[in-house]
């Protein structure tokens, strides 16, 4: 491994940035991913790669659909860059592993044998992969892998429950920060109002949540929380009759909706009234103004996919003359995967579609 270093050299992952010289491991041109780990990594053995939705339909429009061309990019790009890092989407994902080994300073609270999922990107993770992907047919973002990855002492992961089928549970750790901070805004909303009423007799009315991508992993999950925090009416737009019908059978969202989620005037039409809170769960490009327009003056815009163009979503609220505050979902709020996990046991409509999408229950 390259010269050692202490402190916060070592928790963020500096020391194992190889190019350019003293960026973050996420905004780094290649990592070091040599096992031998520091007093406060640890080494994990991987199992699977979750790739994030808006990376693998970049690499799969890409290459047409091609299974094999998909598995080569991403060998090269792991190969080259010692991470998974998509150069035109600039995301990655996370992994399942076993830990292997875990150094005596970490703060992780890890232990040889842990079944462990990443809580970070796969685009800040050191990882080198040994099998060339053969067990991966390239049809979808779950990638069967062998190799090692290195989690650093900010780094974030979570044991995997022992009730749900690895492919269920890494699904939802992919998308976990959404609900937590659908969640936290919402319920802000809520309390808001609540203050501002001040003691007055009526009880206050909660936001109207609309949420774009509304039948995905993040939007099902997404929706669920609105509805837990507070939301007096929630709206899932879909793009397709298939999507309209299975999202209205899971009765998640007091509206479905259908509209191309490009389409700004569209999405405005669909939504109807703008919206208190709208939540952007689509992995395509160009979504953010359709966004902007549903959404109410002095309303929040929450952007969770990472097809996003946030000189798009700032220059065209700007342009759209648009009051409204803008967040950016970064994926980690404090306990959103216990949260993420809540909701999927809880609610049988987000169970239903994350099955749907991931196979039966009982896959291991």
């Amino acid at each position: 491994m390259i010269e050692e270093r202490t402190g916060t050299e070592t928790a963020v992952g500096l020391h194992r940035v190889l190019e350019p010289a003293g960026v973050l491991p996420q905004a780094a041109l290649r990592l070091d991913p040599d096992p031998r780990i520091g007093p406060d990594e640890v080494r994990v053995r991987v199992e699977r790669l979750n790739l994030d939705a808006a990376s693998y339909r970049q690499l799969h429009t890409a290459h047409d659909g091609d299974p094999g061309a998909i598995r080569r990019e991403v060998l090269e790009i792991v190969t080259a860059r010692g991470k998974m890092h998509n150069p035109v989407t600039g995301s990655g994902g996370m992994l399942v592993g076993v830990v292997e080994e875990a150094g005596p300073d970490s703060p992780l609270g890890l232990r040889p044998g842990d079944r462990i999922a990443t809580l970070v990107s796969l685009t800040l993770t050191p990882l080198a992969l040994t099998d060339g992907l053969a067990r991966w047919d390239g049809l979808s973002e779950q990638v069967p892998a062998e190799g090692h990855a290195i989690l650093f002492a900010r780094s974030i992961a979570a044991v995997l429950p022992g009730d749900l089928p690895v492919p269920l549970a890494l699904a939802v750790m992919d998308v976990c920060g959404a609900p937590a901070l659908t969640h936290r805004v919402v319920a802000r909303v809520v309390a808001d109002r609540a203050a501002a009423r001040n003691g007055a007799d009526a009880a206050p009315s909660g936001p109207v949540v609309a949420v774009l991508g509304a039948a995905g992993k993040s939007g099902s999950l997404s929706l669920a929380a609105a509805r837990r925090a507070g939301a007096a009416r929630t709206i899932g737009l879909v793009p397709t009759a298939d999507e309209e019908a299975r999202l209205a059978a899971t009765g998640l969202a007091d509206a479905v909706v259908r509209a191309d989620a490009r389409d700004p005037v569209a999405v405005a039409a669909a939504i109807g009234g703008p919206a208190d809170v709208t939540v952007v769960c689509v992995d395509v490009p160009g979504c953010e103004h359709g966004a902007i327009l549903a959404t109410a003056p002095g309303g929040t815009v929450v952007f969770f996919s990472m097809a996003t163009s946030f000189s798009a979503a700032a220059l065209g609220a700007e342009g759209l003359a648009a009051d409204v505050t803008m967040l950016i979902g970064n994926g980690y709020v404090p306990g959103h995967a216990a949260t993420a996990f809540d909701l999927l046991r809880s609610e049988p409509g987000v169970r239903a579609l994350f099955s749907a999408r991931h196979g039966a229950d009982s896959a291991q």
